[in-house]
């Protein structure tokens, strides 16, 4: 069932293809290929070539030569700050390693101070401990002649009282100035 437009689209069709066909045929081939058309296609090279430059050399080369540009900018800048960046932190280390061989003399100073205080108030202290021990010893000297003048002064008074016991027991009457000089000369040595 078939409609007379479309019989007629198709016999249409038909024509056109047939057409084609005879004029690629007549052509010879491929137009690129055809030596009639080269000054043609040269031409048209040329110009879509100064096209392409002329695009380029305005438009797109300006553009990426302003990107490069800023891009050496910010690493230069980058560069520069971290170069400035590295030469504070060498001052700020050697302001640390001045402060803390500051601080290193100050503590040395400080306990060389308080060592002197110290052994000043220890030689003080010595000197306080050997004037009492001191004293201490002359009035242990003192107490002790005392106590050896007392003692023989008792061993004295004891010799003698024995001595008239013993001579007392033998049944004579001794004579108190004599004892006390036997004992006396027999003390002396």
């Amino acid at each position: 069932m078939t409609t007379p437009t479309t019989e007629a689209a198709g016999h249409a069709a038909e024509g056109m293809a047939e057409a084609a066909g005879h004029a690629a045929e007549s052509a010879g081939g491929m137009p690129q290929l055809d030596f009639s058309t080269y000054p043609n296609q040269f031409f048209w090279l040329a110009v879509a070539l100064v096209l392409i430059y002329l695009i380029l050399s305005r438009v797109a080369l300006p553009r990426i030569e302003a990107v490069l540009s800023e891009r050496q900018g910010t690493i230069t800048g980058d560069l520069a700050a971290a170069e400035e960046l590295k030469q504070k932190a060498v001052e700020a280390e050697e302001a640390y390693n001045k402060a803390l061989a500051d601080a290193r003399a100050e503590a040395n100073r400080i306990v060389a101070e308080t060592r002197a205080e110290i052994q000043a108030e220890l030689d003080e202290a010595i000197a306080r401990a050997d004037a009492e021990i001191a004293a201490k010893s002359a009035e242990s000297e003192q107490a002790i002649a005392e106590i050896r003048a007392s003692s023989e002064k008792a061993i004295k008074d004891v010799a003698r009282d024995v001595a008239k016991a013993i001579v007392a027991s033998f049944g004579v009457k001794a004579d108190a100035r004599a004892i006390t000089a036997a004992v006396t000369q027999r003390m002396k040595g």
